[in-house]
């Protein structure tokens, strides 16, 4: 027999599926086109290859995220949002805007403790909609 899981407030069911260090920051790296493990370990450098496997495990199994191989020599495996974690963009959206407003107050200049990334130039399009509607 299957219990139900009690949650005492909605965000507890959300940070269940994102919550950690790394699953948002794979989830924004998705919200810009499909990856490879590769692709994401080079953007994540100091994850352990051992951590992102695990995250995208995890976020495979909770349908947030598609996994596609591709029948190659050698073998080449994407990660993509599924249509269900195009639900989360908005939320990820906001966590970005409020992180550079911490970082701003924190630390004045962002520049200085922010890496440089297409993710973080503000001529890059933050407003791309998803594939879903």
């Amino acid at each position: 027999m299957t219990t139900k899981k009690k949650y005492n407030i909605p965000v507890e069911a959300t940070l269940e599926i994102i919550g950690g260090k790394w699953k948002c920051v794979i989830l924004c790296h998705l919200t810009h086109g499909k990856r490879r493990t590769s692709e994401l370990k080079r953007l994540m450098p100091t994850i352990t290859q051992k951590m992102l496997t695990q995250q995208l495990r995890e976020l495979e199994e909770d349908g947030v995220i598609k996994r596609t191989i591709h029948q190659e020599i050698p073998p080449r495996v994407d990660y993509e949002l599924s249509e269900y974690g195009w639900g989360l963009k908005k939320i990820l959206d906001s966590l970005c805007a409020w992180g550079e407003n911490h970082i701003v107050k924190v630390y004045g200049d962002k520049s200085a403790v922010l890496e440089d990334s297409f993710l973080n130039d503000k001529s890059f399009d933050k407003e791309e909609e998803s594939p879903v509607n």
